[in-house]
């Protein structure tokens, strides 16, 4: 079997959005790569052994005393070296060149001239109609990817005069380190990007990971296939035959336990630690009350009945509507949600006998995060539902097969394994579920209401085909009354909110423009159909300054 993490990319993380994004990308592309923070150990990047190394954007000023640098290791490896926005000032700055501030600042879309030749423009000689990572009419922060598209080069051997691209950035480089060339500017930018090619350093002040770069996924696999050498191994089939080999290297003829929720990551894992060592695996699927319609019979349907996963189901619906009552601080109720999940999948675990693992769906944004929290570089915005502390009381050894996967790759992998894609494609859900959803107190009569209204709205996103269009679609439960007319008499009844986003990353999200004909529907079907409900609104916040969950 091929190592599919021997041809690597490294990734150092000056703070960007971004930054997962590269990744994403790189990954697309068909190789392995991870992200580290800028200042890790220099020691442990040589052992890493990459084949070429990003630098990433960042927030801060090369400028400013105490800024973040790259380690000096980077530039002595003898690998290709790629700096990003930030990570283009840096490199100049750590070789010799230097940077300013206080000159025009470029936010958005630019138009870049191609100045002079340099290997990594190589990557732009095939033609411009290549497959971009998001389809035609798709879009980023709001805008379709096809109005800021160059249309096919008639000549597909020839290089571009130019490229559009997508700026975000104060600082410039203002004078080139020894050995580089500047390769491109733009209006209010004399060097937009510099290369030397003799050591394969380059530098690009654009960001070719976003969408609104059209061309920047052929650049950046022109980088690392190409310039960095590395084959493009990291495919769904070969990840799923590294971590089936993996897991039966590790577990053996032993137990594993799987707490099963019904999303995407707890039901990726189940299909595949069911590929890798079958009946030793037993999932535990605990019925909160708190999923969609119809949701706990769904799940048993598709694990139990279509993968022949074993799973136990535990109705705990009326023990979670216990401990809620009274509660409606949105933290306490994740606290009290989160606690009795804990409680229960410990009761059952305590009926099974010979478990040895515990079985987790921990993904790689969840790791990146948690090594983010322990140095200090993220906040907690909320609590997050999880099982983190049961391996240590449970006496049990941690299993995380998905640890190395972006969501986007769980999704592919999930599909290869044979789940049904529209289960594997549905939007996120929250850990808690309806309990953050319905606002305030939780009731089950809010509940039922919630998930009617909830199968609606996305029943008709489904039929109109707008549900792929939208990254996530839910409706939430206002714990208001509104006077309203239903068939000629008065209402005083409940409210109910729509939201629908549209994100690339979810760190940042524009409400869906959907159109006012569906909306009107969707309002006169939640209306006319549920006894209970006066009024529907639509929520067009965007994030920031909304969260895109209300609770």
């Amino acid at each position: 079997m091929q190592n599919i993490h021997s041809d690597k990319i490294l990734i150092l993380d000056f703070g960007a959005q971004y930054t997962q994004l590269i990744a994403r990308r790189v990954r697309e592309i068909g190789v392995y790569c991870e992200i580290w923070a800028w200042d890790h150990d220099p020691t442990e990047i040589a052992r890493f052994a990459p084949k070429g190394i990003i630098l990433s954007g960042g927030p801060e000023s090369t400028t400013e005393p105490g800024s973040p640098r790259a380690p000096a290791a980077v530039f002595e490896l003898g690998v290709p070296v790629l700096g990003i926005c930030y990570g283009m000032q840096t490199m100049a700055v750590q070789l010799g060149g230097r940077t300013e501030g206080g000159h025009t600042r470029e936010f958005g879309h630019a138009r870049l001239a191609l100045t002079s030749p340099c290997v990594l423009w190589e990557g732009l000689r095939e033609s411009a109609a290549s497959s971009p990572v998001y389809g035609e009419g798709e879009s980023w922060m709001g805008r379709p990817t096809s109005a800021i598209s160059d249309p096919p080069s008639a000549n597909p051997g020839a290089l571009p005069a130019t490229l559009d691209v997508w700026m975000s950035h104060g600082d410039r480089v203002t004078a080139l380190p020894p050995g580089f060339v500047a390769t491109a500017a733009t209006r209010d930018l004399p060097i937009a990007a510099m290369a030397d090619d003799r050591r394969r350093f380059y530098g690009v002040q654009f960001h070719p990971e976003v969408t609104h770069t059209p061309r920047g996924t052929e650049l950046l696999r022109h980088f690392v296939v190409t310039l960095c050498g590395c084959a493009t191994l990291w495919t769904p089939a070969n990840i799923i035959e590294d971590a089936v080999a993996r897991v039966r290297a590790l577990v053996g003829g032993e137990r594993v336990l799987l707490g099963l929720s019904g999303g995407v990551d707890s039901s990726v894992v189940a299909a595949l630690l069911e590929r890798a060592i079958g009946e030793q695996l037993v999932c535990v699927f605990v019925d909160t009350g708190l999923l969609r319609y119809r949701e706990g019979d769904q799940v048993m349907a598709t694990m139990a009945e279509h993968m022949g996963v074993r799973v136990i189901r535990v109705d705990a619906a009326e023990r979670y509507f216990a401990a809620l009552a009274g509660v409606g601080d949105p933290e306490a109720k994740r606290k009290v949600i989160g606690r009795l999940f804990v409680e229960i999948f410990e009761e059952e675990a305590a009926k099974l006998a010979d478990i040895r693992w515990l079985a987790q769906g921990t993904i790689y944004p969840d790791v990146i995060e948690s090594a983010g929290s322990k140095t200090g570089k993220a906040h907690v915005i909320k609590s997050h539902h999880n099982v983190g502390g049961l391996p240590e009381r449970m006496h049990l050894k941690l299993i995380e097969p998905l640890r190395e996967l972006f969501k986007d790759e769980v999704r592919r992998i999930g599909v290869e394994l044979g789940l049904p894609r529209e289960m594997v494609y549905r939007h996120p859900f929250p850990g808690p579920g309806l309990g953050v959803r319905v606002l305030g107190e939780v009731k089950p009569e809010y509940v039922e209401l919630l998930q009617r209204a909830d199968d609606i709205f996305i029943g008709e996103l489904c039929a109109q085909g707008l549900y792929d269009k939208v990254s996530q679609a839910f409706a939430v439960f206002l714990p208001v009354k509104s006077v309203g007319v239903v068939g000629d008499a008065r209402a005083y009844e409940w409210v109910i909110a729509l939201r629908a986003v549209e994100t690339v990353d979810f760190m940042t999200a524009h409400w869906a423009h959907l159109p006012y004909d569906f909306l009107n529907h969707v309002s006169s079907r939640i209306i006319n159909e549920l006894r209970g409900v006066s009024r529907v609104v639509y929520d067009i916040s965007g994030k920031p300054p909304a969260t895109i969950e209300w609770e």
